[in-house]
């Protein structure tokens, strides 16, 4: 891309080019830098092969954190992800961390575990990794279900390699994710070891007030769920957050390491109670945001610093106000399933094959044709109180709701025919927990997928009512959304 700049081609014929160069590369692509199915899933546990009614005596919980930050920040350069490339960190605002909980119902059928990761996202490949240490080290017997998955920061340290030092460099730092998934898959560990017995409980606040939907249709979960542990011997607390929001406050200046709001969430919950912390996002595609989020990223004279952390405050107050708390039964039902996806994106596939993405993808041979592998999952808690949809991506909102455009409003002008999340479950309460146990960005309704004529996934387009289609670069196709929710409709069938 720079020679062609350099010569002076314009800069369609320059993307034009790469898109044709990228074809040719991909079709002879080595095996050596893809996966197996085989491999792919040998470090994904099953969990239940059917849901059963019966119920334990009691809950036991485990909390366990590890800080992951670096101690050298600012020294060597470490890659700030969620915006702009070539952004090295200065300095650390506030330490990422990995925080896991181990939970068990008692009913013999085994443990799961929930950790959430401060980064802007981890493949597949990476909570394998992690998976193995645990499940290598044998720390956690009977254990059923390992979940991991990112807060989504945007100013957290560069875990998926996108915001490197220019444009296909990655930003990875290899020694800081190897330290990630020790200390990860130790705190993990460490949860079990802490395991206490007590009681659950689960309520709902609506923060819809303190949301934005940046794209057509505004649809978002207004509702904040809060899930609290409270430990029979009168110990700490642990709450469970889960709220479908954009950690992405600092804006695009940030030059500190910062979990976002989260942390300062959580610093709010934990001075007035003393208690540990999990947040877990949601269905944030679409680019579900705070309420001030086009402020955040066009207002110059916003302090981004002090406003995230007031949103955080504010959230952590919510978060303490919930007044409608029911009992959770003693009852955890999960079911995890492989998933293959195929990858229209060529840039996804050029950065599995120059190394900087580490997604597990499958190639066949002398050609470009590529299938994503991935996993999904379907989890209950209590006597179907909650039903939680754990997807591998930023999903938009309107797959779990239903809330599609009409065939009019469509980019593509027709109507997305899918059976929503909402329907397949009859849990009072359900949602979705994005971004788990994998990262491949968007997941986005066919019939509002659009992609640049000639240059497909190399350049961003508009549609004919002048909306932009960001959010297509970074997915992996228009066939995503149907196979996932397609998947997600029989796993959830299987198990009842």
């Amino acid at each position: 891309m720079a020679f062609l700049r350099f010569i002076g081609l314009p800069a369609a014929v320059r993307r034009l080019i790469s898109v044709l160069a990228a074809l040719i590369i991909l079709t002879g692509a080595p095996f050596a830098s893809f996966t197996t199915e085989e491999e792919a899933s040998k470090n994904m546990l099953p969990g239940d092969a059917s849901f059963s009614d019966a119920a334990g005596e009691r809950w036991t919980l485990g909390f366990a954190k590890a800080v992951l930050t670096p101690d050298d920040v600012g020294e060597k350069a470490y890659y700030i992800a969620g915006y702009n490339s070539n952004n090295p960190a200065e300095g650390v605002l506030d330490d990422m961390y990995a925080r896991a909980v181990y939970l068990d119902d008692n009913t013999g059928r085994g443990g799961v575990v929930f950790c959430a990761v401060d980064c802007v996202g981890l493949s597949r490949h990476d909570v394998n990794e992690i998976r193995e240490k645990v499940i290598s080290g044998g720390g956690i017997p009977d254990l059923k279900s390992i979940n991991i998955c990112a807060t989504h920061s945007h100013s957290a340290i560069d875990t998926q390699g996108l915001w490197g030092k220019s444009y296909f460099s990655d930003g990875k730092d290899a020694a800081f994710m190897q330290r990630l998934k020790e200390r990860t898959a130790a705190a993990i560990v460490d949860a079990y070891h802490a395991r206490r017995d007590g009681a659950l409980y689960y309520g709902t606040a609506d923060v819809s007030e303190k949301l934005a939907d940046t794209r057509t249709p505004v649809d978002y979960d207004g509702l904040l769920t809060r899930i609290r542990f409270a430990p029979a011997d009168g110990g700490k607390s642990v709450y469970i957050v889960h709220m479908a929001c954009h950690p992405e406050l600092l804006g695009r200046g940030t030059k500190n390491v910062s979990a976002d709001f989260p942390a300062y969430m959580g610093r709010e919950i934990e001075a007035a109670t003393g208690s540990e912390f999990l947040f877990i996002n949601g269905a944030i595609g679409g680019q579900i945001s705070s309420d001030r989020i086009n402020d955040v990223l066009t207002d110059p004279d916003l302090d981004c610093e002090a406003y995230m952390k007031q949103y955080g405050k504010e959230i952590g107050q919510t978060v303490l106000g919930v007044s409608d708390e029911e009992a959770i039964v003693p009852l955890i039902n999960v079911k995890s399933q492989p998933l293959s996806l195929k990858c229209d994106n060529t840039i996804f596939k050029l950065g599995k094959l120059i190394g900087i993405l580490v997604n597990d993808i499958r190639k066949d041979p002398f050609s470009t044709k590529m299938t994503v592998l991935t996993e999904i999952s379907y989890m209950e808690l209590g006597d179907r109180q909650l039903g939680l949809f754990l997807i591998p991506g930023e999903m938009y909102p309107e797959l779990y709701s239903g809330n599609f455009l009409p065939a009019a409003e469509s980019a593509n002008g027709f109507d997305a025919e899918y059976k929503p999340l909402s329907e397949m479950t009859a849990c009072p309460r359900s949602f979705v927990v994005g971004l788990c146990n994998d990262a491949l960005g968007y997941i986005i309704p066919d019939n509002d997928f659009l992609n640049n004529e000639w240059l497909g996934y190399f350049d961003i387009c508009k549609d004919q009512f002048g909306r932009t289609h960001y959010e297509e670069t970074n997915c992996v196709g228009p066939e995503t959304a149907g196979a996932v929710l397609e998947a997600m409709d029989g796993l959830v069938a299987s198990v009842r």
